[in-house]
């Protein structure tokens, strides 16, 4: 319920805003060097500190102290989940029309989730 509540509410307001910047910003590029781009900045975004953040929300709403390890599995997550990561972003920023793009990215997101709690065990 806790990530639920963090998911309608700050990510919701988070995410859209930073896929209509990417937007803004390659725009003016060509449709190839705007691809490459967007995905980039997809990639920055959701970078080791996120994931971080994210296994503390789920570690402080599981009742569980909240770590500065997650710092190390959010790196390590974030290391083995690239080759997956670029090619779903690449596909979500390109393929997809911007207002389509969050919901997309929150589908993989929830994917995510799961590799992000099993990479609690895996990278600890």
């Amino acid at each position: 319920m806790g990530i639920a509540l963090v998911a309608a509410t700050l990510y919701t307001i988070e995410i859209p805003n930073y896929f209509r910047w990417i937007n803004r910003y390659t725009e003016s590029m060509s449709v190839g060097k705007a691809g490459i781009r967007r995905t980039l900045f997809a990639m920055i975004y959701f970078n080791p500190l996120w994931i971080a953040r994210h296994l503390a929300f789920v570690q402080l709403f599981s009742g569980q102290p909240v770590t500065w390890g997650v710092v190390s599995i959010g790196f390590w997550s974030f290391i083995y989940n690239i080759p997956a990561a670029v090619g779903v972003n690449y596909f979500i920023q390109t393929r997809l029309p911007l207002r389509f793009r969050f919901l997309a990215s929150s589908f993989f997101s929830a994917l995510l989730a799961v590799y992000y709690a099993m990479s609690e065990v895996w990278f600890k």
